[in-house]
């Protein structure tokens, strides 16, 4: 069954955020990582200060809803505008689904990370539609083990 979730982006309050989110909703983080966990990559350079800023977290709201978020910095930080910082976040059932729905929503969009397999090992991209509205598409291989 494909889901749909939605995504909070903060400038370092994620954590306080979410703190207080699992306060109200009860429950444990499915995963909570900071910048700081990432593996080096040349291409993706992580400034000292943002190193104790989260890089994802996954609360649990129901069975088929979970609350995600991330705390953003570097160059994305001048970006961020309060009220508007939130995508919604779909996940699939497989590879299939989720470049399909890539690229349907996508069309005359604004690609931002284009569908390709993560660190983390899902086979994830991102991108703002035609219509302004951010989107994050996820397939999670069973076989992986994803957070």
């Amino acid at each position: 069954m494909t889901t749909i979730n939605t995504y909070l982006t903060f400038d370092g309050t994620c954590e306080a955020a979410f703190n207080f989110y699992k306060s109200v909703f009860g429950g444990e983080f499915d995963y909570i990582g900071k910048f700081k966990d990432m593996p080096a990559d040349p291409n993706c350079k992580v400034d000292e200060a943002d190193h104790e800023k989260i890089m994802h977290v996954s609360l649990p709201i129901s069975k088929e809803t979970r609350l995600m978020g991330s705390d953003t910095g570097g160059e994305w930080a001048s970006k961020l505008v309060t009220g508007n910082n939130f995508s919604i976040s779909i996940n699939t059932e497989s590879k299939q689904d989720a470049d399909s729905l890539f690229n349907k929503l996508s069309k005359n969009g604004t690609i931002t990370m284009p569908m390709e397999e993560t660190f983390w090992g899902a086979y994830f991209g991102m991108f703002t539609d035609q219509f302004g509205i951010q989107w994050m598409v996820n397939y999670d291989d069973p076989a992986k083990g994803n957070f």
